[in-house]
């Protein structure tokens, strides 16, 4: 029984070896046969091409997807890689363009405070400078300004304070380098006026509030609502037609008077020397009347 096997294998192999010999063979002859077709018959094999691409094509486009995909992959990160340098340097130069913004803003501001200070032109004789408020020193009891120039630039006792607006005070206190002022609202302070539409000689009484009020008018003055406040030039401690405001009400608690200037938006401000020494003797320096130049704070 195992014989049978054995000897059936053996009649088996010249039979296999036989059929690959054939089909060798037959291979080469068939390749010989589409060489021979090929230039016998010109579109018969670009047909046979043709088909044989159509099959392959769609094998070849599953294939390349997965490369396409990675291909994409790899773009993107590159690109996410550039958008992020350009998005750093994007910030380096929006900072920088908010400091210039910055620094444009405070040009701008300073340069109308400027401006505000060309509409007011003292007289040919006297001298002023040109300084910045650097702190508001008021509160309840008291009404003043803290100026950046002093004695040392000729800042003098007693010299009226204006802006382009008109009249904020007067100089009360100098130092070398600084000068208080004090504001025609405070409570120490005490203007001559005149009401500019009945020439009415009156004083600016401050009482440490926005509105200041008048005192000392004559019996049966007339004073109204909207009527334009200046200095009278009595006393000698200011010029005349210094404009300091006009009238906001009238009752029988007082006559009050708004001030041409807002103390709050104050940036620049006028110290004019108008030679008046008058009611207040100046006793440190720059109280001499004579002409100065504009300092530049």
């Amino acid at each position: 029984m195992k014989e049978q096997p054995r000897s059936a294998h053996r009649a088996a192999a010249p039979i296999k070896s036989l059929a690959h010999r054939f089909v060798y063979s037959g291979l080469v002859i068939g390749v010989f046969a589409l060489m021979l077709l090929g230039k016998a018959d010109a579109v018969l094999m670009d047909r046979f091409r043709a088909q044989i691409s159509d099959a392959i094509a769609p094998i070849l486009g599953v294939l390349g997807q997965p490369v396409d995909a990675i291909s994409r992959v790899i773009a993107s990160v590159r690109e996410l890689s550039s958008v992020r340098q350009e998005n750093a340097l994007l910030r380096e130069d929006k900072e920088k363009l908010l400091r210039w913004q910055a620094v444009a803003r405070q040009l701008e501001a300073e340069n109308k405070s400027l401006k505000k200070l060309l509409r007011y032109v003292p007289d040919l004789g006297a001298g002023y400078v040109t300084a910045r408020v650097i702190a508001d020193t008021g509160g309840a009891f008291a009404q003043s300004l803290l100026l950046n120039a002093g004695a040392g630039d000729g800042v003098g006792k007693g010299e009226a304070v204006v802006t382009g607006a008109g009249l904020i005070g007067r100089i009360a206190v100098v130092g070398n380098r600084s000068a208080q002022v004090l504001l025609i609202t405070d409570l120490n302070s005490r203007i001559p006026v005149i009401v500019e539409p009945t020439r009415t000689r009156a004083i600016l009484a401050g009482n440490n509030s926005e509105r200041p009020g008048i005192i000392h008018l004559p019996p049966g003055a007339t004073v109204s609502p909207g009527d334009r406040i200046v200095t009278s030039g009595h006393g000698g401690a200011f010029p005349p037609g210094l404009p300091v405001g006009v009238v906001a009400s009238v009752s029988d608690s007082g006559i009050r008077v708004q001030p041409y200037v807002d103390r709050s938006r104050l940036e620049y401000v006028r110290v004019v020397n108008y030679g008046l020494r008058g009611i207040l003797r100046k006793s440190l320096p720059g109280g001499d009347g004579g002409k100065r130049g504009d300092k530049k704070p």
